[in-house]
């Protein structure tokens, strides 16, 4: 028996094959120097091409938005053009692939900024480490996040152009649209929530101040590549990264009715992925649902039968799903015929070559079909 989870359905201009979305995940494989996306990266996503949506690894948006080793870019011609090797390879395997626009914020190091200093809503250290390793050797490690700086409010209209910059450049790279991560203790969720933003201007304050940042950039972007082509990931519960703030169910669900106003093709909520996870509350669900009429991906610890329930209460129009797609490249095949799922190695998860990344293999040990939709014949990592 089939189920919802292989039904076909309009995510803005898109006709996707299935309701399965693959979650993005950071993999740090790109190129050095310049953080480039590569052949290789190109081979992992075309393995995955069956996904009824793909969406990419966090991808920062200018320099001033990185914050881990090895993760790429969508700023330099570089990046762009690396980009448009893995929508090709996509797209020639029958796929079909948004890219997420990232800015980290305050979750950095300062050996990424000139001036030694990330940048944040308010000058509040996250109490969180990134990443960091040479880009020579690859080794590194984690490392603290310092104290950041507050942004000055005459910049922020500069950093929210950056996400209309990036979305353009994600178009020329061929993408069909663009995701903005708002979630998971990076930039926009920063803004939005108390414990990280203290500011006094526009931007702070009352939840509608605190969404004003994720307001302008959505707009920028929507209003840059069409709202057709536009959603945003928002974390309701995560509390990890210095984050927990009990209002931000509230403010999410303030922000699902803005932006179902500004008509973007679909909102993803993320929930966390860890063994001992929070429950999200029912009555969240319901609220989500009412207030946001387009198309709602939800992201978590889901597999088949969670996921076809969720579907069946129409609490969710897709599911994303992102470790099960690690080591298992044919996911959608596999859960439609009930093969069971391969583990993947953890300690291959963040860098290094195509072991562990590209040589999985797929269940009949073949090549993906062209256009495969998984019919029948955190994670979240960083990001």
């Amino acid at each position: 028996m089939r189920g919802e989870l292989f039904e076909s359905c309009c995510v803005g201009r898109l006709e996707l094959p299935s309701r399965i979305v693959m979650a993005p995940m950071t993999r740090a494989r790109t190129n050095q120097p310049g953080d480039i996306p590569n052949e290789l990266m190109a081979e992992y996503y075309r393995q995955r091409a069956g996904a009824g949506l793909i969406v990419t690894e966090a991808t920062w948006i200018c320099p001033q938005g990185k914050g881990y080793s090895f993760t790429p870019g969508i700023h330099s011609a570089e990046q762009i053009r690396g980009w448009k090797k893995v929508t090709d390879a996509v797209h020639d395997a029958g796929g079909r692939i948004f890219l997420q626009l990232w800015h980290v914020g305050r979750m950095s190091h300062a050996s990424f900024h000139a001036d030694g200093y990330p940048v944040a809503p308010s000058a509040i250290a996250p109490g969180a480490s990134v990443w960091v390793a040479d880009s020579e050797t690859g080794s590194g490690g984690l490392v603290p996040c310092p104290t950041p700086r507050a942004h000055e409010t005459h910049e922020i209209e500069g950093v929210v152009d950056t996400y209309r910059r990036a979305a353009r450049n994600a178009m020329t790279a061929g993408f069909d649209g663009v995701e903005l991560h708002g979630g998971n203790g990076y930039l926009i969720d920063q803004y939005l929530r108390v414990t990280s933003n203290a500011r006094s201007d526009r931007y702070g304050g009352s939840a509608e101040n605190r969404l004003r940042f994720m307001l302008e950039a959505t707009h920028a972007v929507a209003t840059e590549v069409g709202a057709d082509r536009t959603g945003i990931r928002l974390s309701p519960f995560i509390t990890e990264r210095g984050m927990h703030d009990d209002t931000a169910p509230e403010t999410v669900l303030l922000a699902a009715r803005m932006l179902d106003r500004m008509g973007i093709a679909y909102l993803h909520l993320v929930e966390a992925d860890w063994d001992d996870q929070p429950q999200v509350p029912g009555e969240f669900r319901v609220a989500a649902r009412q207030a946001f009429s387009r198309k709602l991906i939800v992201a978590g610890r889901f597999d088949r039968a969670r996921a076809e329930a969720i579907l069946e209460f129409g609490l969710a129009d897709l599911v994303a799903f992102g470790r099960p797609f690690i080591a298992n490249p044919d996911l959608p095949s596999r859960l439609a015929k009930g093969i069971p799922l391969a583990d993947y190695d953890p300690s291959t998860l963040y860098g290094g070559g195509a072991t562990g990344y590209a040589d999985y293999p797929f269940a009949d040990a073949g090549a993906p079909a062209e256009g495969d939709s998984g019919e029948p014949a955190m994670a979240d990592g960083h990001a």
